[in-house]
């Protein structure tokens, strides 16, 4: 995706989420500060580079990504576009299923890792 391009979920509204949380339990949306910013910087890297076959708009932050598409490749794509974009590198004792299972479980590891360089 071109950097100046906004990603899909960019302009979606509270009633956005509301809407397809009524259609089927998805798309809460994150809350407050600089958790929504990680939260948009993991979906916009999850759209790009996890090969998920949903509108990660869609997701909410504590679905399950291997049930949505993730597979070990798209893990690896993912892992290295949120190092780009976080400036972080994921050490050897993240690299596992459970750090890459939802958008919150990545959320806390990055957050570890920015706050203190472990997660």
């Amino acid at each position: 995706m071109p950097q100046d391009a906004s990603p899909p979920y960019a302009n979606s509204s509270r009633e956005g989420f509301q809407a397809a949380g009524a259609a089927g339990g998805l798309g809460r949306p994150p809350a407050g500060g600089a958790d929504d910013e990680t939260i948009v910087g993991i979906r916009s890297v999850l759209a790009e580079c996890g090969g998920l076959a949903v509108d990660t708009g869609t997701l909410a932050i504590d679905d399950d990504l291997y049930a949505a598409g993730l597979t070990s490749h798209g893990c690896v794509g993912l892992m290295l576009g949120l190092e780009e974009q976080f400036d972080v590198e994921f050490p050897e004792r993240l690299l596992n299923r459970r750090t890459f299972e939802s958008i919150a479980a990545i959320r806390d590891a990055v957050r570890g890792l920015i706050d203190g360089g472990e997660a």
